[in-house]
Order: structure tokens, then sequence, then C-alpha cells
């Protein structure tokens, strides 16, 4: 994976994570990303480039197959509120809160 962000997760170490703590930090990403959009979009978007990378290291992770489509979709609602909802109506707030729940998760 060229030019990877997270270099060393995607050499192997992703797929050692269970799914809630992938998830878990694909969130931290995503509100980063919200945390930023208004004060430095640039920011953000570097954000969300991470959280997309993840997010792609999680989809190719064989151990989550069955659950293909509900990530696909989550990436796809992720992406929709990063280019402002027109598609689907999504809010980055909401996929903050969404993601933040595997965080939670994750932690206990």
């Amino acid at each position: 994976m060229t030019g990877a962000q997270h270099a060393g997760l995607a050499a192997g170490r992703w797929r050692e994570l269970p799914l809630v703590a992938q998830l878990g930090n694909v969130g931290g990403e995503v509100s980063r990303a919200a945390r930023w959009r208004m004060k430095d979009p640039a920011q953000s978007d570097r954000a969300m480039v991470r959280a997309l990378e993840l997010l792609d290291l999680t989809l190719a992770d064989p151990r989550w197959s069955r659950r293909l489509k509900e990530l696909a979709r989550a990436r796809e609602l992720l992406c929709d509120a990063w280019l402002g909802g027109r598609e689907y109506r999504s809010k980055l707030e909401d996929m903050d809160r969404y993601f933040f729940q595997f965080a939670l998760a994750a932690r206990k």
C-alpha cells in the first residue's frame, strides 16, 4: 500500500484488532475531521482520508466477509457526509456519533 498514512497497520497489524477496535479507530479520525471541518478544512480532509484508509483496511479484512455490505454502506454514508450529504443527507456529526459507539465498546 504505497503512500499509506497507517503503514504499520496496513502491513498486517490491523487484522489483529477486533472489529469494534477497528471501527473505533475509524471513529477517531472521523471525529478529528468533524472537529476541524470549519477551523481548518485541509486538516479535516487529511483526517477523512485517514478514516477512509482505515475503513478500507477493515473492508479488506477477510474476517468480516459476512459484514461487507454493512461496512461498505458505512463507507458510502461517510463519503456522502464528507461531500455535503447530497445523496443521502448524511452529516459528518451523525457519522461521528455512529463510530463513537464502537470506540466506547472497544474500551470495555
